[in-house]
């Protein structure tokens, strides 16, 4: 999802540095595939076969070329137990739009019991979650070193219906029953993969974990599964940085398999997982396309949206250029031959500084073990006593450099078991590539003058695993 106006954080007047703005989420202008789109939408507009369709209304799940394309590549690229077939996709206009219709399909706001979300979270789904009518029922679940604390979880959730049977929650109150959607009892949000922000990776088997508990508790997971594609090993040496296989299944995926998967016996066929894709991250968030996949019910209640009924699938115009480049095979090679390798290169730069500038002043960064990282993103914990607001303020005045405080992230009114003020979040998409070392350096030199004026000591410096196999880039 987009950081949108969010990140657009004026810099110090009083500095004589360029701004380097490590808080947006974009991609760099130099990695969207203009040409790529140009060759598309030419093909689309200049053939009267297909552009008078793509002009049109389009049909509720979506422009059928896009769908059928997009199912042979996510199987090339995840490889599950079986195809999957297009009857399981459903287009939408993007990661958070789609949310939003997730919710008005398939949530009640009364009877719908809590929104469970993985904390620290992506901050911009909060206003969407509120739109909904569940600001009072956003509850923060804390992360461990495998991803979501699932013990946690379990505890609450139970906590959470034991309320629902004393109160007599036990039916929908404000939405109707319809033969194509269902009303969930929980929803749980999180970005399994690469997460925005915490960087981190969850496990198989929490993954695993987690779609038991949604079963057990009639939950619909929600993923963000937007930095899936962009994935290169964690080795600071590494030549190759592209990978065309998936590290892990999705919760989407596991949900078709486990113990029976969604045809298992006294399902009701609508699963308990739901994958949010998009084109943001790998095309240009300016197409505000993307796609959810389901089981094939849950996908057609997506598309019974009643935005999708009125018009047809949102963004059908750009979903038919999207069509063209997938179809061809041209947006495949771009995310394997420039992105991940471009992406990759920068990931490297910004954690070589990261080595040298803040792990000897007792920064920390999450799953440092990993074999394969990727997405946008790394989450940063300063050593006690910094704040990260203060470091923040102290670098945009300082030295003309916008980070983003882990305050941020925290799930709105429940920070008890989730807080983030000794955190920070750096993103290695937006700026110059060059500008990615230097950023580093200035935020170094920010917690050095902190920790010189509060008399701290930095901490011996460690030393960087060596390259290759299984290497400890951070340590």
């Amino acid at each position: 999802m987009g950081g949108g106006a969010f990140s657009d954080v004026a810099g110090s007047a009083a500095s004589s540095n360029k701004l380097i703005n490590l808080l947006r989420g974009w991609p760099n202008t130099s990695l969207l595939p203009i040409n790529l789109l140009d060759r598309a939408s030419h093909n689309v507009l200049s053939n009267r076969g297909k552009a008078f369709p793509a002009m049109e209304y389009g049909p509720d799940p979506g422009d059928p070329k896009l769908r059928k394309s997009l199912a042979a590549w996510l199987t090339r690229f995840y490889e599950p137990v079986a195809a999957i077939p297009e009857a399981r996709i459903t287009i939408t206009g993007g990661a958070s739009q789609n949310l939003a219709c997730l919710l008005q399909v398939y949530t009640d706001p009364v009877y719908t019991r809590n929104v469970w979300i993985v904390a620290p979270s992506y901050m911009l789904a909060f206003r969407i979650f509120d739109d909904s009518g569940f600001h009072q029922k956003l509850r923060a679940v804390p992360e461990d070193d495998e991803g979501l604390d699932i013990e946690f979880l379990k505890r609450e959730i139970r906590k959470s219906e034991e309320n629902a049977l004393k109160s007599g929650n036990d039916e929908p109150r404000l939405k109707p029953r319809r033969a194509w959607g269902k009303i969930y009892k929980h929803i749980i949000y999180a970005v399994p993969t690469f997460s925005n922000p915490s960087f981190k990776t969850m496990t198989l088997k929490r993954r695993e974990e987690l779609v038991r508990v949604a079963r057990d508790y009639d939950a619909l997971v929600i993923t963000d599964d937007v930095y899936d594609f962009l994935q290169w090993p964690a080795s600071l040496t590494a030549q190759k940085l592209s990978l065309d296989k998936a590290i892990l299944p999705r919760l989407v995926d596991i949900d078709r398999y486990l113990d029976g998967g969604t045809d298992r016996e006294g399902a009701d066929g609508f699963g308990n997982a739901a994958s949010n894709g998009s084109f943001s991250k790998i095309c240009g968030p300016g197409l505000r396309t993307g796609w959810v996949e389901g089981t094939q019910q849950f996908a057609h209640g997506v598309s019974q949206t009643g935005s999708s009924r009125s018009g047809g699938a949102p963004s059908h115009l750009t979903a038919t250029f999207v069509a063209e480049t997938v179809a061809s095979g041209e947006l495949q090679s771009y995310v394997y031959d420039v992105l991940q390798p471009a992406y990759g290169k920068r990931y490297q730069k910004m954690v070589a500084a990261i080595n040298q500038n803040l792990v000897p002043l007792g920064v920390k960064v999450p799953q440092t073990d990993r074999d394969v990282v990727g997405g946008y993103f790394i989450w940063l914990t300063l050593p006690k006593p910094l704040k990260g607001a203060v470091v923040t303020q102290r670098a945009k005045d300082d030295e003309n450099l916008i980070v983003a405080q882990g305050e941020i992230f925290e799930v709105p009114g429940d920070t008890e078991f989730a807080h983030f003020e000794s955190d920070l979040r750096v993103c290695f998409a937006w700026e110059e590539e060059d500008a990615l070392a230097e950023g580093i350096q200035r935020l170094g030199r920010v917690i050095r003058s902190l920790q010189d004026e509060d008399g701290m000591d930095s901490v011996p410096a460690m030393q960087p695993a060596a390259s290759g196999e299984g290497a400890k880039d951070f340590w």
